[in-house]
């Protein structure tokens, strides 16, 4: 147990969490108050137990508006906010909301006046995002880049993000009643979209709720969500950005769906999947969970294999697999013993 101290951040749904450099950065989310836009920190590196939260008030620059269920990528030092749903007055940005699409648009200069629609400046509107926002952690400053090209997602909220190289990208999520299963990456130093990702072959159903994380500097594994059918999902994906395939794994256990869980890559190319739930958000009696699972996503190295042996002899049918992976072992190293011998020969 360790001592949390300082300006903790309220209790929150839908909050984004990353970590660089040391730091865990909280943004965002939703609690009885509405929407936020606050952004906290806390060094994780403390050497005495006790972690102490800050939150970053003396910034520059005008962060996003409130929102809630945005994705975040990591890069050079900054923090990449893309996304999620929440608000925005009319006095900011002079934007409108597309009823039709529910997104929010900039329109032409002459647009709001010759609309004949009248509000005040404390009439607040919801809508999915799709805008892009910087948080550079070394200057302590907000910003919002200029998109040179492409064609950005659709906006969403309840998607996920992750990085290859300078690519961030984006997967599914939720718009209206939609949820998605497109593909894209946003260029993080030409600030230029890709476009819907063409897919060769199978796809995963559309979803929102669940995780994607690099695994190798060419793939990338899905895991869970909530489907378009509000179905808790427990199935797991590789796609390879190289040939734009995706492919289900067939291992996975069918019992163990999650969404609204969060994913990270271990040791080993395991990947850690934690907390999160096991049951449809709309259900009053969500089953909220605590267990770790670990996905294993290539076969365990040789030293890897001992040590778990050593925990499998209590058990009888891991013992009996632990004695057969001996014998195996065994008869390999018999083998080789002779191939050497001719060898010499």
């Amino acid at each position: 147990m360790h001592l949390m101290e300082g300006e903790l951040p309220t209790s929150m749904s839908g909050s984004c969490g990353a970590c660089i450099n040391g730091k865990l950065y909280v943004f965002g989310g939703y609690d009885d108050k509405g929407y936020s836009n606050r952004l906290y920190f806390v060094n994780l590196r403390t050497r005495d137990g006790t972690y102490v939260w800050e939150k970053i008030t003396n910034f520059e620059g005008q962060p996003p508006t409130p929102r809630d269920k945005l994705s975040c990528w990591v890069y050079k030092d900054r923090l990449i906010y893309f996304g999620g749903y929440g608000c925005r007055r009319h006095n900011e940005l002079q934007d409108c909301f597309d009823v039709h699409d529910a997104s929010w648009v900039r329109p032409p200069e002459l647009f709001i006046a010759q609309t004949g629609f009248c509000m005040t400046e404390e009439q607040i509107f919801w809508g999915w995002h799709n805008d892009v926002h910087i948080f550079d952690t070394k200057t302590q400053s907000w910003l919002q880049p200029e998109i040179k090209g492409g064609i950005p997602p659709q906006p969403r909220a309840a998607h996920t993000c992750a990085v290859l190289g300078n690519k961030g990208y984006v997967f599914g999520g939720r718009v209206l009643q939609t949820r998605m299963n497109d593909l894209h990456y946003l260029n993080l130093d030409t600030w230029t979209w890709s476009g819907r990702i063409p897919i060769n072959g199978e796809s995963p159903k559309h979803r929102s709720w669940h995780t994607l994380t690099p695994i190798a500097d060419d793939t990338l594994f899905l895991f869970g969500g909530l489907s378009a059918d509000n179905i808790p999902l427990s199935d797991g994906w590789i796609h390879n950005v190289i040939t734009n395939c995706w492919k289900q794994l067939t291992h996975l256990p069918k019992t163990k769906p999650r969404l609204w869980h969060t994913a990270c890559l271990g040791k080993e190319n395991e990947i850690m999947v934690f907390g999160g739930s096991k049951d449809d958000l709309l259900s009053l009696d969500t089953g909220h969970c605590n267990d770790l699972l670990i996905f294993q996503t290539q076969p365990y190295s040789l030293l890897r294999s001992l040590h778990r042996g050593s925990y499998w002899k209590h058990n009888k049918r891991r013992e009996r697999e632990w004695s057969r992976l001996l014998r195996r072992l065994i008869l390999a190293n018999r083998v080789m013993e002779k191939k050497t011998v001719i060898r010499e020969e």
